[in-house]
């Protein structure tokens, strides 16, 4: 359980182009059915900026992909996560200007030959190794 922090600014537009268009829940629960997760189990409640997820994911793979899945949304500046299932904390990092996986990869797994684990652990919300932008948070696999 936890309270994770995401670039309000930046993200994924799931709301259409209206720049005053509100995240929803719904929204946020389409947005997941179409990547492919798992959201049986899971609420998904808004309060402004803020997104509230709670129940029981399938594993701890599932539970991470969730949170960042909602939280690097357009509009989304949080995420609490109440959610039961799987071991440990994540391990997520945010992506700065001029950032490559390669370049993560050797911050956080000691050796950039390793970003192609970054992007299956991101899968299916990265799509490609080179897309990905500054302020676009990543789930980082156990070492």
């Amino acid at each position: 359980m936890g309270l994770w922090s995401f670039v309000k600014g930046a993200g994924k537009k799931v709301f259409g182009g209206d720049d005053d268009a509100e995240v929803s829940g719904a929204a946020l629960q389409d947005e997941l059915k179409e990547l492919g997760l798992e959201t049986e189990g899971l609420d998904i409640k808004v309060e402004g900026d803020q997104v509230k997820v709670s129940g029981k994911a399938a594993s701890q793979e599932m539970k991470e992909k969730v949170i960042l899945a909602v939280g690097n949304v357009e509009g989304v500046a949080s995420v609490e996560d109440n959610i039961e299932g799987g071991e440990g904390e994540p391990t997520f990092h945010t992506v700065e200007k001029g950032d490559t996986l390669w370049a993560i990869s050797e911050k956080t797994l000691g050796k950039g030959a390793r970003y192609n684990e970054i992007f299956e652990a991101n899968r299916p919300m990265l799509t490609h190794p080179d897309k990905i932008y500054p302020g676009q948070v990543l789930r980082i696999p156990p070492a």
